[in-house]
């Protein structure tokens, strides 16, 4: 009996260290496998972010690939969002020190009417670009649920992380900090 019972613990063992060896070396080739350049488009942390356009405050159109090669900060906000208005500040003062492009893009078919959201712009002195969602086809896009909602993007133009909820600035120089 002592036999099998200390044949079985040997076995255990034995099979123990192989999984662990076989489960380090998996680890080891992930970590030096090159990135695959054939990301998928979607909305998950290493995916591509989907690509849009919008009308902008001013008049003009902007698409998340104008800003290739660089960090972006996207946020999907409305004028009459106690959280959204909570954050603003905050990215106001992230977009003046830091290497980063923001979008904020307003739920605009959710708001009274343009004029609002210019109002809003100017009463929190906001320098960064304003996008505008007029029929939250965006919002659906990224499948946007409470608002305010982040999207930090990387420099490839991949997903780094999402913030469901209002950030104070430390959170989000935390975030762009983690970027690349």
């Amino acid at each position: 009996m002592k036999k099998w019972f200390v044949f079985i613990i040997l076995f255990g063992m034995i099979g123990w260290v192989l999984y662990d060896n076989s489960e380090w070396q998996s680890k080891q080739t992930t970590k030096s496998a090159p990135e695959s350049t054939d990301a998928e488009v979607g909305l998950k942390e290493g995916n591509i972010a989907p690509d849009f356009t919008l009308d902008n405050l001013d008049g003009g159109e902007m698409s998340l690939s104008d800003f290739h090669g660089q960090k972006v900060f996207i946020n999907f906000w409305a004028t009459w969002c106690p959280p959204c208005r909570a954050e603003m500040p905050h990215m106001q003062e992230l977009y003046e020190e830091e290497d980063i492009e923001i979008l904020a893009i307003n739920l605009t078919e959710t708001e009274p009417d343009v004029e609002q959201v210019n109002r809003f712009r100017n009463d929190f002195d906001l320098t960064f670009p304003i996008l505008l969602d007029h029929d939250v086809s965006i919002a659906e896009l990224y499948q946007i649920q409470p608002i305010p909602t982040s999207y930090f993007i990387d420099s490839n133009g991949r997903v780094h992380s999402v913030a469901l909820g209002a950030l104070t600035k430390e959170m989000m120089v935390q975030r762009i900090e983690e970027m690349d």
